[in-house]
């Protein structure tokens, strides 16, 4: 296990535990600020479809808005965690169209339209617990995101990518791997942060 690695399973350790303490009114506030502020986002006016999560625990919320985006006429796909944790994405019909898996998370119930349909998205908002200055996000570690980045890579596309975070987790220095690919924008409740490649 390289430094860094160690360095990034302390960093989300501490970050974890600080968002275990926000109160229901915080997360909920929170949420409805990231989503009056990815709205108003030229990249997510401009995005035909957006590759989008459904936000679990005390992640920031993206409930509000995957409803929002797809009430505007955006098409949202969201991810599907297969058994080898990469990901499948399906589209979005609304929280109906939801189900629990036994991994606890919420997926869409949709037809599956493959891995390579996220290369079809104008924005992709990632998961993370962090970003740095330049833009390095640091993820849960599980990999799944990774294996995105590195097929949007691969396929030549280049939809911005966001992470969505808390204003604590803009952060001086998250430690660099050689899978890591930096983000485009991080946007918090309070603010919008954008990186240069």
């Amino acid at each position: 296990m390289s430094d860094d690695h160690g360095t990034k399973a302390v960093l989300r350790a501490d970050l974890l535990r600080l968002r275990r303490g926000l109160t229901p009114r915080e997360l909920d506030a929170a949420a409805r600020a990231l989503a009056d502020r990815v709205a108003d986002l030229p990249e997510i006016r401009a995005a035909e479809t957006v590759a989008a999560y459904v936000s679990m625990g005390t992640e920031p919320g993206t409930r509000e808005l995957i409803d929002a985006l797809r009430a505007a006429g955006t098409r949202v796909l969201l991810p599907v965690l297969m058994a080898d944790n990469d990901l499948d994405w399906a589209a979005y019909e609304g929280p109906g169209a939801l189900e629990r898996t036994d991994r606890g998370l919420f997926e869409p119930t949709g037809p599956r339209l493959g891995p390579e349909a996220v290369t079809r998205a104008g924005v992709v908002l990632l998961p993370g617990l962090a970003v740095d200055g330049a833009g390095l996000r640091l993820g849960r570690g599980g990999g799944s995101y990774d294996r995105v980045l590195a097929r949007l890579e691969r396929d030549g596309g280049r939809p911005a990518l966001m992470v969505l975070l808390y204003a604590n987790e803009v952060v001086d220095r998250v430690p660099r791997e050689p899978h890591d690919h930096p983000v485009h924008l991080a946007v918090t409740p309070g603010g919008i942060h954008r990186f240069t490649p």
